[in-house]
C-alpha cells in the first residue's frame, strides 16, 4: 500500500496530517486566528502601546541627530584651571603649571637658590626673589607685590599681633599688609626684595632669582579640542597603534621637555604608542595606550557612530526583544486555544476532521502571521528612521541589524507564544498567573544578560534572543569590536560597551556565525518542546 493510501486510527490520510503538508484547514483556522486577533481590544492596545514606545525612541533620537555631537576635551588640556588666560596644554608645552597664576608662557620664572626650612634658622638677608609660604615679615625694600597682593600698602590690623600665631580671618590665602615700623607682613606670596625675611616656626620660604618675562601670545582653548585623534588602522596585524598627533607624549617641540618623552606604559617596548592585543582568530581582545597617546579624539566620528549603534541595540534589545517580544504574547497567545474552550466554540472547531496537533500549530501559526508582521512592519520603519538620519558613510549595516532584530523578535514572539500557550492549555484557571510569573522572570533574565551575566540566564528565551542580536551585530558591523574597545580604553561615554557584548556561548571559536546557529538552535527547542507538551496535554482533555 502506497503512503498516500494509509490512513491513522481516525481514518484519515497521512498526507493531509499536521507532520506532512498544509491543506485548506489551517488556511481557515489561520484566517479565523488573525481575524479574531484584528478584533480583539488587548490587540491593539498593545500595540498602541509598542507603536507609542518605538515613536518615543525615535523622537530621543532624531533630537540628538539634530543637536549633533559637540566635541568634548577628553584629556581636559583646554581648561585654563590658574586663570592666566592660558590652557593647560599651551603651559605643558613652555614647562609651566597650571596651577599657579603667577607662572605661565612668557613670565619670569622662579628659579630657587636656598630657602629656610621647617626646622633651621629662621631668617635669611639678600637681594632676591622671596616665594613665602607661611607667615612672615620682611624689613627691607621691596618691589612686585603690588602684582600679586593689591593691598599690600595698607597698615596691618592689630589682629595679625607681633608674634604673627593669629593668622584670623586670613587663613592660608595670599595676604600682605604694613606693620607701623615699615616692615612687611606676609604670607603665601612671591615678591622681589632687598632686606631680611623672618619666617615664624613651623612654616618655610624660598629665596632665588627670576627669569627675565617676554610676551606669548594665549592659545584659545579650541586649539587643544579633538587636536589628538584616533590613528587606528583595523586593517593593520601590528601590535602598535596609534600616534601622538599633538605631541603631548614624545614632547617634541615643547621648550621645556620633561624627561618623560620616552613613556611606555603599556610595556610592548615602544614609547608614545597604544597596544592592540589580539586572538587566534585576529579580534582584538585588548587596547592599551601609553600616556597621553589618542587620547582626545573626533568626539563628532566616533561618538556619532558608536552612538547611533548604540540606539539602534538597545532598541532592538530592550523595546523588541525584551517587552514587545514578552509581553506581545502574553497578551495574546495565553488564550488562543483557552478562550475558544471558555467561550463554547472549540467543539465546533474540532467538530471538523482535524488533528488537535493540527489545530494548535495552525493557531500559533495565525497568531505568528499578524504579529511577526507588525514587528517586520516596525523594524522597516525603524531602519528608514536611522538610514536617513544616521552618520555619513555606508548604512546598509542598519538595515541587515533592522532586519536581524525583526527575525530575533518573531523567533521570541514564537517561543513565548508556545510557551504562554501551552500553559493556557495546562491550566486555564491559574494559567494567567503562571504566564506573569515566567514573564517577569524572563524579562530579569534579560536584564542580566545586559548587565554580563552569560551562566544564570541560560535557561530562558530572552538570553539567547540578546545574544543572538549581538552575533548579528558583529556580523553587520565587523568593527563594534574596536569601537567598543575604543571608548573602554579612552573613557568615553558612548553607552556601545553597556548595551552590546561580543557573543559568549561559542565554544572557544569567538565566532560570531556559530553563536547566531546555536541561538536559533535554542529558540527553536523552546518552541517546539512547549508545543509537544500542550498537544500531549490537549489530546487527553474532554471537550464539553
Amino acid at each position: 500500500m502506497s503512503r498516500e493510501g494509509q490512513v491513522d486510527s481516525e481514518g484519515r490520510r497521512l498526507s493531509t496530517t499536521v507532520w506532512t503538508a498544509l491543506d485548506r484547514k489551517a488556511g481557515a483556522i489561520i484566517e479565523l486566528t488573525v481575524r479574531q486577533l484584528k478584533n480583539k481590544t488587548s490587540t491593539w492596545t498593545v500595540m498602541g502601546v509598542s507603536v507609542l514606545l518605538l515613536t518615543l525612541l525615535s523622537a530621543f533620537y532624531v533630537d540628538s541627530v539634530r543637536e549633533g555631537f559637540e566635541s568634548i576635551d577628553n584629556d581636559g588640556d583646554s581648561v585654563d584651571f590658574d586663570g592666566d588666560g592660558y590652557p593647560l596644554g599651551q603651559e605643558m608645552k613652555y614647562g609651566f603649571s597650571d596651577y599657579d597664576h603667577r607662572e605661565y608662557p612668557g613670565a619670569a620664572l622662579f628659579i630657587p637658590e636656598g630657602q629656610i626650612n621647617y626646622w633651621g634658622i629662621r631668617a635669611h638677608s639678600g637681594n632676591h626673589t622671596w616665594d613665602v609660604y607661611g607667615p612672615s615679615t620682611f624689613t627691607g625694600s621691596w618691589e612686585n607685590i603690588s602684582s600679586h597682593y593689591a593691598e599690600s600698602g595698607d597698615e596691618c590690623p592689630e589682629i595679625v599681633g607681633e608674634n604673627l600665631e593669629n593668622r584670623e580671618p586670613y587663613g592660608y590665602s595670599p595676604f600682605a599688609c604694613t606693620f607701623a615700623d615699615n616692615s612687611l607682613y606676609v604670607q603665601f606670596l612671591r615678591f622681589d626684595g632687598n632686606g631680611t625675611l623672618a619666617v615664624s616656626e613651623g612654616w618655610s620660604a624660598e629665596y632665588g632669582r627670576t627669569t627675565e618675562a617676554y610676551y606669548v601670545a594665549p592659545d584659545p582653548p579650541s586649539a587643544y579640542i579633538d587636536e589628538d585623534g584616533l590613528d587606528w588602522d583595523s586593517e593593520n596585524p601590528s601590535e602598535s597603534q596609534g600616534f601622538d598627533d599633538d605631541g603631548d607624549c614624545t614632547q617634541e617641540g615643547y621648550y621645556l621637555p620633561t624627561g618623560n618623552q620616552n613613556n611606555d606604559e603599556n610595556r610592548n617596548g615602544v614609547p608614545c604608542d597604544v597596544r592592540w592585543i589580539r586572538g587566534p582568530d585576529g579580534s582584538v581582545l585588548q587596547i592599551t595606550a601609553d600616556d597621553f597617546v589618542d587620547e582626545d579624539p573626533v568626539d563628532s566620528e566616533l561618538l556619532g557612530e558608536s552612538s547611533h549603534r548604540s540606539f539602534i541595540i538597545a532598541t532592538g534589545k530592550i523595546a523588541f526583544a525584551m517587552i514587545i517580544g514578552i509581553f506581545m504574547p502574553l497578551f495574546l497567545a495565553l488564550g488562543l486555544i483557552r478562550d475558544e474552550s471558555e467561550n463554547g466554540t472549540l467543539h465546533y472547531l474540532l467538530s471538523k476532521p482535524i488533528h488537535r496537533g493540527e489545530f494548535i500549530v495552525y493557531r500559533l501559526s495565525g497568531y505568528l502571521i499578524f504579529t511577526g508582521g507588525f514587528v517586520f512592519s516596525m523594524s522597516l520603519i525603524m531602519a528608514a528612521v536611522t538610514v536617513t538620519l544616521g552618520p555619513d558613510g555606508s548604512r546598509l549595516g542598519d538595515i541587515n541589524v533592522w532586519f536581524g532584530i525583526g527575525v530575533v523578535t518573531v523567533l521570541s514572539l514564537a517561543a513565548y507564544g508556545s510557551i504562554f500557550n501551552a500553559m493556557g492549555l495546562a491550566s486555564p484557571k491559574y494559567g494567567v498567573y503562571f504566564a506573569l510569573v515566567y514573564g517577569v522572570y524572563e524579562f530579569a533574565m534579560a536584564v542580566m544578560t545586559l548587565f554580563g551575566a552569560d551562566l544564570v540566564p541560560i535557561i530562558s528565551v530572552s538570553h539567547w534572543s540578546l545574544q543572538m542580536i549581538d552575533a548579528i551585530v558583529i556580523l553587520a558591523w565587523p568593527d563594534t569590536i574596536m569601537l567598543a574597545q575604543m571608548a573602554t580604553a579612552f573613557n568615553l561615554e558612548s553607552g556601545l560597551a553597556f548595551f552590546w557584548n561580543p557573543p559568549v556561548h561559542t565554544f572557544g571559536t569567538g565566532s560570531s556565525g556559530l553563536a547566531m546557529a546555536l541561538s536559533i538552535a535554542v529558540l527553536l527547542a523552546f518552541i517546539t518542546l512547549p508545543i509537544l507538551i500542550g498537544q500531549s496535554i490537549f489530546n487527553r482533555r474532554e471537550i464539553d
